[in-house]
């Protein structure tokens, strides 16, 4: 009997460097893959089905929400979004680890359904360091800047649902406390009790 793999949960605000975190820390492993979220809008100029996102109409979503297919789901600009268990399950089952970087709200909803998921907060190490970390990326307004710091306190505010929180000062240790956290995930022994038949 092989593993399961982990379904690891990742939030925290705007421009705490979660991507930028776990492509470091899943750098040349193949036991890894992020979930693949379906959606209702439609795809942008190079987008493919099954690769950004399962492009959906409203109607199967709809659906998909009333049935308990989706993990979570919320809306955002009149669109649906929202994770598919079937998908999850299937990567979980061959032994993959599945990552969901979500919303807090998303992440409850897991949370709630899958009480097992490893759940990770990510922060930077001051809110004045979001902030310069914001202005530096250069692809939002001082307007819409000040949302996303105002949108980050209220993220954290709820961040006691999760098992972890990685600060991100360095995002090779951070990278490193990711892996860590997977690695003793894994090493449960509720997780490897057919280890000891």
């Amino acid at each position: 009997m092989s593993e399961k793999g982990k379904l690891i949960v990742i939030s925290g605000p705007s421009g705490a460097g979660k991507s930028t975190i776990v492509f470091k820390a899943i750098e040349g492993r193949t036991d890894f893959c992020f979930s693949t979220s379906v959606t209702t809008r439609a795809p942008r100029p190079g987008e493919e089905d099954g690769r950004e996102y399962f492009f959906i109409d409203r109607e199967r979503y709809d659906q998909m929400v009333a049935d308990g297919e989706l993990l979570e789901h919320a809306e955002y600009v009149n669109n649906g979004y929202g994770t598919p268990r079937a998908y999850v399950e299937q990567k979980l089952a061959e032994g993959m680890n599945v990552v969901l970087d979500i919303e807090v709200q998303g992440a409850r909803q897991v949370h709630e359904s899958v009480p097992d998921a490893v759940m990770i907060f990510i922060i930077p190490p001051s809110m004045e360091e979001l902030r310069r970390r914001l202005i530096r990326r250069g692809t939002d307004s001082m307007e819409a800047i000040e949302g996303r710091l105002m949108r980050a306190r209220q993220e954290y505010a709820e961040a006691e649902i999760y098992d972890y929180l990685i600060v991100n000062e360095d995002a090779d240790v951070a990278a490193s406390e990711f892996s860590a956290i997977v690695k003793a995930e894994h090493l449960r022994t509720r997780d490897r009790l057919y280890l000891l038949k």
